[in-house]
């Protein structure tokens, strides 16, 4: 700890964001540039707490005290290497983490906490500045194959550590382009694309094998990667959305958000959509019905677009501005979050539940709901019903786990009580020598988890690599024993 007192002496101070008017007219990242002293100064105020909670609190379990220690001395050479002995990809986790090891910090139990997410953005920039983070290629390879499915944090997360571990790695994805939602989920003013692009290009030169436009269990067979990969890693997510079964549901102009979302990222490199399927906010009264992150990030992709009016409705009640009682340090605060998305405009409410849809000639025109009471029972208070023009719908209500048709069928692994894939402590399925990690196995969470499940299912396709002489011979079991144990 390099200045003992600094906790005291400087107070927590973040990097602005641009101004409003200047942001929702371009589809760059919202945050400026934060000067090195002032990160060195935030560096001094990590503490010296004896036991750093925060370490607890992330996933990945950073070495979050050493490497703020590190910021504070200028010594960032040595910042990135201790950041990426834990994190393959702190440039993701360092922009859209929603930073749980801040809500674990020690001094936050009294005073504001130590700026640890925007330390390790710094950190790992300052790294692809300096030209130290380079391909790191093993030395010896061991003639094992491992195939990931699916491209996104947990997936590159899992194929960086096997492919340094010595294995030949080909990643599938059945999109155009690889990075999975952090590529066609996160909108480009949280992530820019070319910050995926850079680290692509590092885990090519390892020796990685990128396949795209490749959907396991459909285009792909699942059989190919059985008789060709001596394990294989399922990391494809938690893509099954949860829907609202309520009339009028059927109408035109009622969407997902991942309906949504990819087409905008799509647009920003590049593409031209089909305008038949196209959806776009522009000139429209807009309804969110979700308020997590997918809808923050609907939220901001909205802003962008220019439309009329956009509301964002959330059926839980409004959280406290302050640390909720129930949720006591170091838990994971339940508390009101302003992201940028929020402070750029739109109507925020809570405690809504949408009862149906109305349109003409197909075309959704009108949201019906009413405010209900506190969960669990979300009552509807009587007199409250009202009725809301709209011309778009964008239902971003989480997910309910992996899509099960397909892949999942073929290859015959048991899901859990949730539908999530099942595995042993060694993220090994129900089929030997098939592994599972990230949203696929734990259900919809954070990308620093996906990363950190990355990382622990690469460890378990190691160690089995290790004992197997073979390639596992078990056969495809049919669909009618894909049941969830």
């Amino acid at each position: 700890m390099g200045k003992t007192t600094g906790f005291m002496d400087y107070s927590r101070e973040l990097a602005p964001r641009r101004p409003v008017a200047e942001r929702v007219n371009d589809w760059f990242e919202i945050y400026q540039d934060f000067p090195e002293e002032k990160l060195r100064t935030q560096g001094a105020r990590c503490m010296d707490c004896g036991v750093p909670f925060c370490q607890t609190g992330c996933p990945v379990s950073n070495l979050i005290p050493d490497w703020n220690d590190l910021v504070y001395r200028g010594r960032w050479k040595d910042a990135v290497r201790q950041l990426h002995a834990t994190n393959n990809f702190p440039e993701f986790t360092g922009r859209i983490c929603p930073a749980p090891c801040e809500a674990s910090c020690v001094l936050g139990i009294t005073a504001p906490p130590v700026t640890i997410k925007q330390n390790e953005k710094n950190i790992v920039e300052r790294g692809f500045l300096e030209g130290w983070i380079h391909a790191e290629p093993p030395k010896h390879r061991t003639g094992k194959k491992v195939a990931i499915v699916g491209s996104g944090p947990a997936g590159l997360a899992a194929a960086q550590q096997l492919c340094r571990a010595g294995h030949s790695v080909t990643v599938y994805e059945k999109a155009d382009r690889i990075g999975g939602l952090l590529r066609y989920g996160i909108p480009e003013f949280k992530l820019e694309k070319h910050i995926i692009d850079r680290r692509i290009e590092q885990m090519s030169a390892e020796g990685v094998k990128f396949v795209t436009n490749a959907e396991v269990g459909k285009n792909t067979a699942v059989e190919d990667l059985r008789r060709d990969f001596d394990a294989i890693v399922l990391a494809g997510g938690s893509e099954q959305p949860r829907d609202l079964k309520i009339p009028g549901r059927e109408l035109s102009g009622i969407h997902y958000a991942m309906e949504f979302l990819p087409q905008q990222n799509k647009r920003c490199l590049g593409d031209t959509l089909d305008p038949a399927v196209d959806i776009l906010a522009t000139g429209k009264r807009v309804v969110i019905i979700g308020g997590g992150d997918t809808g923050a990030d609907c939220l901001g992709t909205v802003h962008r677009q220019k439309p009329v009016s956009v509301h964002q409705f959330e059926i839980m009640p409004k959280p406290p501005d302050e640390r909720s009682p129930q949720t006591p340090w170091p838990l994971w605060p339940m508390q009101l979050r302003t992201e940028g998305a929020h402070e750029e405009g739109g109507v925020r409410d809570w405690s809504i539940a949408t009862t149906k849809f109305t349109g003409d000639n197909g075309n959704v025109q009108q949201l019906h709901a009413v405010r209900v009471g506190p969960p669990p029972k979300f009552g509807p208070i009587p007199g409250t019903e009202f009725t809301m023009d709209a011309d778009l719908i964008l239902i971003a209500m989480g997910f309910l786990g992996p899509v099960r048709n397909g892949m999942i069928e073929q290859l015959g692994v048991q899901l859990d009580n949730r539908g999530n894939v099942a595995t042993d402590q060694n993220y090994m399925s129900s089929v030997p020598g098939v592994f599972a990690a990230g949203d696929m196995r734990r259900g919809q969470s954070l990308v620093v988890w996906a990363i950190s499940e990355g990382r622990k299912a690469a460890s378990g396709v190691d160690a089995y690599l290790k004992t197997s002489q073979v390639r596992p011979a078990v056969p495809l079991v049919s669909t009618a024993r894909q049941i969830a144990s």
